[in-house]
């Protein structure tokens, strides 16, 4: 490796000192495991501080999730978003349908994997992006709040849909989505196909613009299937009942056999 290349690495991450005894050291042998360790400990530090403020949390890896559970899912196109190619494009994704199905656990995943890869991601419900936003007092903490959600390099909204809103949570949303618009990607979760939105945000002008403003240069990706979160809570109910009805046995079994 030239000491071309070793000082630019250096440059980059602004060892002054060593730049500035360069000459002196840049032929020494611990000149290169030094820039390689500095290097490694600032890209963990870096996938730590970007994990713990996107807020992912906890999550089930889609390599887990049952494809056969679903009565319609194209997992073509979920898989190719874990390539997050359509970062590029700042491409919006919207994953539809109902209650239980795996839209949370897909749109995390996602944001794992371009947080693993250098973006900065931040996952929040509409619920509380909503509530926090109309919660500023006065246009300066508005304008901060505003920029807090429009900064990261992808923005996932969890459960649109969930919950009512007034024309003043309409005009937020759409401020985030415009903001965000031809510049960086938002993924959206909801359990409402958008001919219902305006159940969302009954009295709102700005459904329509909404709308049309966050599926230009999106992916909408429908999902039909029966709740998963009551399938795995039904299998679990299952094991624990079977493990029960053992214990009993083995009681009895015990039991008989000490009256023998």
């Amino acid at each position: 490796m030239t000491t071309d290349i070793l000082f630019q690495r250096a440059k980059s991450l602004k060892l002054i000192g060593l730049i500035a005894h360069w000459d002196e050291v840049r032929d020494l042998d611990w000149v290169v495991p030094l820039l390689q360790w500095e290097e490694d400990e600032r890209s963990k530090s870096g996938l730590a501080t970007r994990l713990k403020s996107s807020r992912v949390g906890r999550f089930k890896p889609l390599a887990n999730f049952d494809w056969n559970w679903p009565k319609k899912i194209d997992r073509q196109a979920i898989e190719e978003l874990m390539n997050l190619s359509f970062m590029n494009e700042a491409m919006n994704i919207v994953l539809c349908g109902p209650n239980g199905v795996g839209k949370s656990m897909i749109a995390k995943n996602i944001a794992y994997q371009a947080i693993i890869h250098g973006q900065t991601a931040l996952f929040t419900t509409a619920g509380h992006l909503l509530g926090d936003l109309t919660a500023q007092d006065g246009d300066l903490a508005l304008k901060r709040k505003l920029k807090f959600y429009t900064t990261p390099k992808l923005l996932v909204i969890d459960e649109v849909g969930y919950l009512s809103y007034s024309n003043r949570y309409a005009d937020l949303l759409f401020e985030i989505i415009s903001r965000r618009y031809h510049e960086k990607p938002t993924i959206i979760t909801t359990n409402k196909p958008f001919v219902e939105w305006r159940d969302i945000f009954p009295n709102a002008a700005c459904v329509v613009s909404l709308i049309d403003r966050l599926v230009h240069r999106s992916e909408i990706i429908n999902i039909d299937a029966e709740s998963y979160r009551l399938k795995e809570a039904m299998e679990e109910s299952t094991k624990r009942n079977a493990s029960r009805e053992k214990k009993v046995k083995s009681t009895k079994h015990t039991e008989d056999k000490r009256t023998s």
